[in-house]
């Protein structure tokens, strides 16, 4: 069951309203600014809402703007369960509600564009922006399929050999040679979430997004790469595909001018 609790203490700094609100047991904490049609902007794995700090103040001129922080990162309260795609989904519907948010316009990088692709594919909003974004199961090669069964083979090795507070002492090492950098700088409650969004597949959403929807890219993106964003691209019924040369997974920091234009463009009535 969600229940909503709004908190009533914010801070306000340079025009910008920092909040907190509780959502189903979490402390979710957004920052809101600007004045005009929603925009509500979705960070990246292993970020925080300051990650997109430079794109909320291009919306903010003549937006506003809720920039979160997903539950797990930044200010805001880990979930108690291993959450998929559609938790972080049905949040974020249970924050427009609260916020009484009308017809709002989704701005997702990486996992924000995934929570964003699901969101949108079951409910009406005005425009999504995907930045490199998540959402399409990568290719697996026989390398990755070795590593992963060379994992669970020394995780069993190790449950076997020892027990209590050593044996996660050698997982935790053997995490650190087999896992990436975002996984082994997560929490062991985020890991797990994390093993568990990032195997999620939402090519089936795509064609079910009925908002006119901007994918901006970076054309050296190795995380998510260039042919996610073709295959959005078709998929979507309206969409168009705007990249980057020379820009990796942060296309946003990596071409602030040229990703600023597209965006105030694509912004405008």
């Amino acid at each position: 069951m969600w229940v909503h609790v709004n908190n009533a203490n914010f801070v306000c700094q340079n025009h910008v309203m920092e909040k907190n609100v509780e959502i189903g047991g979490i402390n979710l904490r957004y920052s809101v600014s600007g004045e005009g049609a929603p925009v509500i902007l979705m960070h990246g794995w292993g970020c925080d809402h300051s990650t997109l700090l430079s794109v909320e103040r291009v919306v903010a001129e003549t937006h506003k703007v809720y920039n979160i922080d997903f539950p797990g990162f930044g200010k805001s309260t880990e979930p108690a369960n291993v959450w998929g795609v559609a938790d972080y989904a049905r949040l974020l519907g249970e924050f427009i509600r609260l916020e009484n948010i009308e017809n709002p316009i989704l701005l997702g990088h990486s996992f924000g564009g995934r929570v964003g692709i699901l969101y949108a594919s079951q409910n009406p909003v005005k425009k999504l922006i995907l930045v490199d974004a998540a959402g399409i199961k990568p290719r697996r090669t026989l390398k990755y399929y070795a590593k992963i069964y060379a994992f669970k083979g020394g995780k069993h090795l190790i449950n076997l050999l020892w027990r209590g507070e050593a044996a996660e002492r050698q997982l935790n090492r053997w995490r650190g040679v087999f896992g990436s950098s975002d996984y082994n700088g997560a929490p062991p409650m985020m890991r797990r979430i994390m093993s568990r969004v990032v195997n999620e597949d939402l090519k089936h959403c795509l064609p079910q997004i009925k908002a006119s929807t901007l994918l901006i890219w970076g054309e050296n993106d190795t995380a998510t790469p260039l042919s996610d964003a073709k295959t959005m691209e078709r998929l979507i019924p309206d969409a168009g595909l705007v990249s980057f040369a020379g820009c990796g997974h942060y296309s946003f920091l990596d071409n602030p001018i040229q990703f600023a234009a597209v965006l105030r463009s694509f912004l405008k009535d």
